[in-house]
């Protein structure tokens, strides 16, 4: 699966949103996973940072080091590169070319990695975590994301072993059906949700 700006409505990025933006669990069935714990991305998240027993916010990071350090103990996240480096390399093959541009957006600073295939994983810091979120409602697109920061992996295989991290997939959707046992909770933005359910 690709998750891109122009995907459709099955593409599926993950979205962090601020610890503050969840309100009550609203899981569409039983019981809602708890939470999980909070990680300060410093390099090497915490050793709960994906333990779904634990209550607690959203990863944070507080550099595009700690975004990646973080990554890479889920999924492969080689050959950071600012994104202008990248996009130097590669045409349109990593999200957020125009968009990390864009005050709209309030992404201070955009790098890409790679994932194990060879596939981009673009990076975003975003301290303003409502007005990320304001300008994905707008623009349709999908994200996995934490506090401060947001991720948009283009392979399937990238995205399956990030579901598991601790990120939120951040999505406006308002009929997406989330089966029994995952969350789904309140955004930052009326109107959209978290949840740690990545569709197909």
């Amino acid at each position: 699966m690709h998750l891109r700006k122009a995907l459709t409505v099955s593409a599926t990025v993950v979205a962090l949103a601020a610890a503050g933006a969840c309100g009550s669990s609203q899981d569409s069935g039983d019981a809602a996973a708890t939470p999980a714990s909070a990680a300060s991305v410093g390099g090497t998240p915490s050793a709960g940072a994906a333990d779904p027993g634990t209550a607690g916010g959203l990863p944070q990071a507080s550099d595009m080091a700690s975004v990646a350090g973080y990554l890479n103990e889920y999924t492969p996240c080689q050959d950071v590169a600012t994104g202008d480096e990248y996009d130097a390399q590669n045409d349109g093959e990593a999200w957020g070319t125009d968009e990390a541009e864009d005050p709209a957006w309030g992404i201070e600073e955009r790098a890409v990695c790679t994932d194990g295939s060879g596939g981009p994983i673009a990076l975003l810091i975003a301290p303003d975590m409502k007005k990320f979120q304001t300008a994905a409602k707008s623009s349709g697109d999908k994200f996995l994301v934490g506090e401060d920061f947001a991720v948009v992996p283009v392979g399937d295989e990238a995205i399956r072993s990030l579901q598991p991290s601790g990120l939120r997939f951040l999505t406006c959707e308002a009929d997406l059906a989330v089966p029994s046992g995952f969350e789904k909770e309140p955004a930052l933005v009326d109107g959209c949700v978290l949840t740690n359910y990545v569709p197909e």
